[in-house]
């Protein structure tokens, strides 16, 4: 079960300067596990500060349209916004974009767990 204190709004975001290492070799741009990343990011900072004692949330479904490149040098910022809870579930929708130009999209479902010690 979810937290009182997660609730539908709560947003996140992350960012994070397009470089050598998180690039695709074969085009030079923002690759996209890269970005999935940053949208995974995102999301797992929506909910800093509202899990209980002992709780993380992991990843467990993305859904991403990538839908336009990012050149090394490139600052690119993730938004998450949740947009349903249920039960231990959370699902969010991200957005990723280069300045003013939206370079990525879709969902991410989270799950909040206790992790066996």
């Amino acid at each position: 079960m979810a937290s009182a204190s997660i609730s539908i709004g709560l947003k996140g975001q992350r960012q994070t300067l397009v470089c050598d290492h998180n690039v695709a070799g074969h085009v030079g741009k923002f690759s996209t596990p890269s970005m999935i990343q940053l949208m995974e990011q995102a999301a797992s900072a929506a909910t800093n500060g509202h899990l209980e004692e002992g709780q993380v949330s992991v990843g467990i479904e993305v859904n991403i349209r990538h839908l336009a490149g990012a050149d090394i040098g490139s600052t690119i910022i993730a938004y998450a916004e949740l947009i349903e809870i249920d039960r231990n579930r959370l699902t969010f929708k991200v957005e990723a974009y280069d300045a003013d130009t939206k370079i990525g999209d879709g969902t991410h479902k989270r799950a909040i767990i206790i992790p066996r010690g």
